[in-house]
């Protein structure tokens, strides 16, 4: 019984089932939203914002933020009296002209307050000047963009005077500028000039606006602008001008507003110190040395500056004698003051106190093989006079070996030279360590005259290295065996002696030349051990020698040296042995001629030798440099030599 129950009863529940699951996978319609009606004011289909992570940021007008931050009515007001301006010149009304017009008003009042002062003493001379040119006479409002009537004023370009002229422009307009004048800041000159320019733009452009901002930004430039944009107002250009050029002739506007409602702005306030232009007088200086300081003292004027500010063309204080006639502004209250004195006695007090530059003398430009005839007018105006050609040293060369710790600073120092004349005279670099050892050249100037007294305190400094040469100058302190052993103060004695005695006297000069020769440079080693990393070039270049003569000195067939080997750095003894008996020659043909009838024995030259025995990889300029004294071209003179060419094995003079 129950399994025909259960056999009627299963398929109804099978069938119940499947419906179930039929019906779940049937996808669910969303109703449509009504549509809102145009006349609903109850419907109303919200966007949702941008995330702002995500949302590209929008620049932020700063002029139509100032806009919308005015209060209407203040707009309105600004606008209907920039509009109600008769004028030719741009007032255009717009965001940018009252964002300018709220800075001039609001934030920068002290600004138009100062410039405010000295509206009065300027825009006379400009309204002169624009009605001269037939110009607009609201122009004059530029002057205040440029300068903020400051004469003296000067950009970060070089834009120089009220009407800010760079140097180009200047001289096209024939302002003279130079280093006593510069007159882009004589109000007056400048004013006639800007007058000019702005003329020859107008016929360039036709209107003001383009007029306006080809004066600040060129011609030239707003021209390609127009060019390359088709356009043909400023307004369309505007997009494609930089920053400045941009906000340049909406600054105009809103300057020519603010000066013309300055009152109703509140701009204006007794604690001003207006200037006034008054009237003025004028002085003729006729190339006359001049001090704008004295006059004013003469004047009567407490503030000695008072006339420079009178004159603000000129670049200093005074003028120079010889300069181009030149006339001062003063004004005419001290007219009394200058006539009671006469012309030349104000001239003569007026004379500047500082130092003047001297025009330079005439130089005659010398020709090849003419010799100008020096006349008593050249002579008058300065010009060089024949003078006889003086073959003394002017300086001495030391060497200095360089020891450790020690700078070019210190170097320096040591000898009273600059740091620049060290690295000058041995082709250091600048801030290049000095080793140790290294021989380093110095040149020190030789007094033009000395007395024997001085020459015995230089010697006496040195007394080893003198008594160290004795020998060599025996013969000049004492003429018998029987004399005491030469002594500085001998040597200078029997030097002084011997110039009395002659006929032709010695020089002070030339005694100390003598005496100063016999120190010997034991700056300089004899020899040197090479170190690791050693070369023979180094070794010569830092001696100032040629590799030639170190070869030649040491006996080397290559240029290769080993660590430890010794260098010897002078010529060997038999060099110097066969040099002696030519310079024995040359002394004993050239006796000394005296006074007295008992001839005076031929004495050796004190110091350095007579004769040179040229080496290999020797030059007359290496040759010149190892004796102190003397030139290529003495040199030349005393071997009679035609070129700078020398052989090894020749024999050469180095000492008249």
């Amino acid at each position: 019984m129950k399994k025909l129950l259960l056999r009627a009863v299963a398929p109804v529940l099978i069938g119940t089932t499947l419906g179930h699951l039929s019906m779940a996978q049937i996808r669910p319609q969303v109703p449509p939203a009504p549509s809102a009606q145009p006349n609903d004011s109850l419907q109303t289909i919200m966007e949702l914002p941008p995330d702002s992570l995500v949302a590209v940021p929008v620049p932020v007008d700063s002029a139509r933020l100032v806009w919308l931050q005015t209060p209407p009515e203040l707009r309105d007001l600004v606008g209907d009296r920039i509009q109600c301006f008769e004028t030719d010149v741009p007032h255009a009304f717009n965001p940018s002209v009252l964002a300018f017009v709220r800075l001039f008003t609001e934030r920068q009042r002290t600004y138009t307050q100062r410039v405010l002062e000295r509206e009065n003493l300027y825009f006379p001379l400009f309204e002169k000047y624009l009605a001269k040119y037939n110009l607009p006479t609201d122009l004059k409002y530029l002057a205040v963009v440029e300068s903020a009537l400051i004469p003296t004023a000067k950009s970060r370009v070089g834009a120089t005077g009220l009407w800010q002229f760079m140097g180009p422009t200047a001289n096209d307009l024939r302002l003279k500028r130079d280093e006593w004048v510069d007159e882009r800041m004589d109000p007056e000159k400048a004013t006639e000039a800007a007058c000019k320019h702005l003329r020859y733009l107008y016929g360039v452009f036709h209107d003001w606006e383009l007029v306006l901002a080809a004066y600040n930004w060129g011609a030239g430039n707003m021209q390609r602008v127009i060019r390359r944009t088709g356009k043909k107002t400023f307004w369309e250009v505007y997009p494609n001008l930089p920053a400045e050029t941009r906000n340049y002739v909406p600054t105009f506007t809103a300057i020519m507003y603010t000066m013309k409602h300055a009152q109703e702005h509140q701009l204006h306030s007794p604690t001003l110190r207006y200037q006034y232009a008054e009237p003025m007088d004028t002085l003729q200086l006729g190339g006359r040395a001049f001090d704008l300081t004295r006059l004013a003292r003469a004047c009567g004027f407490t503030d000695s500056m008072a006339l420079v500010r009178q004159n603000p063309e000129l670049r200093k204080t005074w003028l120079p004698a010889g300069y181009r006639p030149y006339t001062v502004q003063l004004p005419a209250t001290a007219r009394p003051m200058l006539a009671m004195v006469d012309r030349a006695t104000l001239f003569d007090y007026c004379q500047p106190l500082a130092e003047l530059p001297t025009p330079l003398s005439p130089r005659i430009t010398p020709l090849m093989g003419v010799t100008p005839v020096v006349t008593r007018g050249l002579l008058a105006d300065g010009a060089p006079r024949e003078t006889e050609p003086t073959t003394e040293p002017r300086f001495r060369r030391v060497r200095h070996t360089v020891r450790r710790g020690e700078t070019i600073a210190s170097v320096a120092e040591r000898y009273d030279v600059s740091q620049t004349q060290v690295r000058r005279w041995n082709e250091l670099r600048k801030g290049q360590s000095l080793s140790s050892r290294r021989q380093l050249v110095v040149f020190l100037p030789i007094a033009p005259s000395a007395s024997a007294a001085q020459t015995v305190v230089a010697i006496a400094r040195k007394p080893q290295s003198v008594l160290s040469r004795v020998p060599e100058v025996g013969q000049i302190a004492a003429a018998s065996p029987e004399t005491e052993p030469a002594t500085p103060s001998s040597i200078v004695k029997a030097e002084i002696s011997r110039s009395v005695k002659t006929a032709r006297p010695v020089r002070a000069e030339a005694v100390v030349a003598s005496v100063r020769a016999i120190e010997a440079d034991d700056s300089v080693p004899a020899d040197y051990t090479v170190r690791r990393g050693d070369f023979i070039e180094k070794i010569a270049r830092e001696r100032n020698l040629t590799v030639a003569q170190v070869m030649t000195w040491n006996h080397l067939t290559s240029e290769v040296v080993q660590p430890g080997q010794k260098l010897v750095l002078h010529p060997t003894d038999d060099q110097e042995e066969d040099a002696r008996p030519v310079a024995t020659e040359i002394i004993t043909a050239k006796p000394v001629r005296t006074a007295s009838a008992r001839p005076e024995p031929a004495t050796k030259a004190p110091g350095l030798p007579k004769v040179h025995l040229v080496q290999p990889g020797d030059t007359l300029y290496n040759i010149s440099r190892r004796y102190q004294g003397v030139t290529v071209e003495q040199l030349r003179q005393l071997n009679h030599l035609k070129s700078d060419e020398v052989k090894p094995g020749q024999k050469l003079i180095v000492a008249g």
